[in-house]
């Protein structure tokens, strides 16, 4: 063999190897995935009524963007052809923070979506700006995220409203769009959970009642430790203290519970119940629900969801998946992820980079209308609300809701650069109703 052919030989050899050695590089490259934490509550009282129909328009939209079947603008695979891998965590922990660490540190997450709880929130708000990671949070409607906590983010958003706006809106209902109540409306009370969701609903709803009916009076307010499961002594209370309207923010399963020994001791005959998280609750108690209560789903969703091919094919596709319908915590879900496809199709990369530059300020279509971010220097969504009375439907066993009045966004939420109780002070100031 001549020194020519061996050398042919050996270049052939080297040729071979190293496309060997680059073709899986090339593969894992080709296949780089965007792998997405999605946290909700998956164990607990919580979890029926609203982690889990979290959980699940999770796992439903990565498949549709995965598959490219969502309806346009939406009908591109992927966030800009980049695919979601999701990695899925439970809320109901004793630590939060550490599962979060986890996330980002040993599952290498490129981004976080999720947490139902205020609490969480205000737990992880600071570790995701230390962490420097995308985190865009679903529900925990606590507005001191980003008036208190984190006032100047990057890599935090919020892609629905916060409580201010089902609670301004829940008073202007009542004030503006119930006859009945208004006329005797002289003292209110609250029964809400003593944390800062509940804090601050109360808050919101007592001093937008008085700031649009001025002689109204606070009779009695309860804040029982969340997930207490059994208000007996607080429903005393209320029932003594006689007021004009009862307001309460209870979720998930302490809504359930507030609903049925409420009802059972004759709490929603004898007052006005306002419950701004209550559309979870329609299809799991039916009837056990009083018919006049005012029900709010913290944004137009579910019942109040518009008529638009976005949600008709959302609705029908979660139901053809999972034989139900759609509750708010399920659209929250969706605002925030179709907001990071947004933003990924707008720039053209499907990178947490990318998502951060131009999920800031967007505004986008979602099943439950336009979310847009326009609070927080672009980091803090605003959107409209609707809220109606309760009615349940004999002949079809269905829970509805009659007397519906929407609310647009710019009426309910405050302005930039005003934080709630500033807003809510000035009399809602540049308040847009018409």
């Amino acid at each position: 063999m001549t020194h020519s052919t061996l050398s042919r030989i050996s270049s052939h050899w080297l040729a071979a190897t190293l496309a060997l050695a680059v073709a899986p590089a090339a593969m894992a490259q080709e296949e780089k995935t965007f792998k997405l934490g999605v946290v909700s509550f998956l164990s607990g009282g919580a979890s029926g009524p609203f982690g889990v129909p979290s959980r699940n328009a999770a796992e439903l939209l990565a498949d549709a963007i995965n598959n490219g079947t969502v309806p346009a603008p939406y009908d591109s695979v992927g966030f800009a052809g980049t695919l979601i891998e999701p990695v899925f965590v439970d809320e109901a922990s004793k630590n939060v923070v550490a599962d979060y660490q986890r996330l980002v540190q040993k599952d290498e997450v490129d981004a976080i979506v999720g947490y139902n709880s205020s609490g969480s929130c205000v737990a992880i708000a600071p570790e995701v700006e230390k962490l420097e990671t995308l985190t865009v949070m679903t529900a925990c409607g606590t507005s001191q995220i980003f008036e208190e906590i984190v006032t100047e983010p990057h890599y935090l958003f919020r892609a629905a409203s916060h409580a201010t706006m089902d609670n301004v809106a829940a008073a202007r209902y009542v004030v503006e769009h119930t006859p009945a109540a208004v006329d005797k409306l002289g003292e209110i009370a609250g029964i809400n959970q003593n944390y800062s969701w509940g804090l601050d609903s109360w808050r919101d709803f007592s001093a937008s009642i008085q700031v649009l009916k001025n002689d109204v009076g606070i009779a009695n307010e309860q804040f029982p430790k969340i997930f207490a499961g059994q208000y007996g002594a607080e429903i005393s209370a209320l029932l003594t203290a006689r007021a004009d309207v009862v307001h309460s923010s209870f979720w998930g399963g302490d809504l359930e519970a507030l609903v049925i020994q409420g009802a059972g001791r004759g709490l929603f005959g004898r007052t006005q119940m306002v419950l701004t998280s209550s559309d979870t609750a329609i299809h799991r108690l039916g009837r056990q629900i009083p018919d006049g209560t005012i029900i709010g789903a913290r944004g137009s969703y579910n019942i109040y969801a518009p008529d638009s091919e976005l949600n008709s094919w959302f609705r029908q596709a979660y139901f053809d998946r999972y034989g139900v319908y759609p509750v708010h915590p399920a659209y929250q879900m969706v605002n925030a992820m179709l907001g990071m496809k947004a933003a990924a199709d707008k720039a053209g990369e499907g990178t947490e980079e990318a998502i951060i530059a131009n999920l800031k300020g967007l505004s986008f279509d979602t099943p439950g209308g336009i979310v847009d971010m326009a609070l927080a220097g672009g980091h803090q969504a605003i959107t409209g609300t609707s809220y109606g009375t309760y009615k349940f439907d004999k002949d079809t066993g269905l829970g509805t809701v009659e007397n519906i009045v929407s609310f647009k966004a710019e009426c309910i939420n405050p302005p930039a650069g005003l934080t709630s109780q500033e807003w809510i002070k000035t009399g809602f100031e540049g308040a847009d109703c018409d």
